[in-house]
């Protein structure tokens, strides 16, 4: 198969992953009893820093934010780099190679502190973008 065909693989999974983040930060309810404990204790413990009020509500959700943001444009990216494989996918090796480790460190991540959903698509995600760059290797010369 060609890189193409695993870039643009990335790239569906990837939008997915952010689409279900966004969903689930948008719609996600907590369960009665210690996790509506917890978020009660986040959104009502506010601190004055960099000269503004914030909880550690607003990061929880600032920073969920900033991972589907993060995770469209990745998904952005590798359609995008997909399109550049087309003509010279051996020139995109360390970018894909570089990709590929941090899709593997946040596998590592969400498996340490999150769930296995998260872990099983950044696996994907880490497979495909591997298996594009084992097949983009250089035209054997003539």
């Amino acid at each position: 198969m060609k890189p193409v065909l695993f870039l643009r693989m990335a790239s569906v999974v990837t939008f997915v992953h952010a689409a279900l983040h966004t969903v689930n930060m948008l719609f996600g309810k907590p369960e009665p009893g210690p996790q509506q404990i917890a978020i009660a204790a986040m959104k009502s413990n506010q601190f004055l820093l960099m000269g503004m009020t914030r909880s550690f509500w607003d990061f929880y959700l600032g920073f969920g934010f900033a991972t589907s943001i993060l995770l469209l444009a990745e998904s952005i990216v590798f359609w995008q780099l997909s399109s550049l494989a087309k003509t010279g996918a051996a020139r995109l090796r360390w970018i894909l190679a570089t990709f590929t480790i941090g899709y593997l460190a946040l596998t590592a991540n969400s498996f340490a502190y999150f769930f296995a959903p998260p872990v099983a698509t950044e696996l994907v995600i880490a497979m495909c973008l591997a298996l594009a760059v084992l097949t983009s290797r250089p035209a054997a010369k003539a």
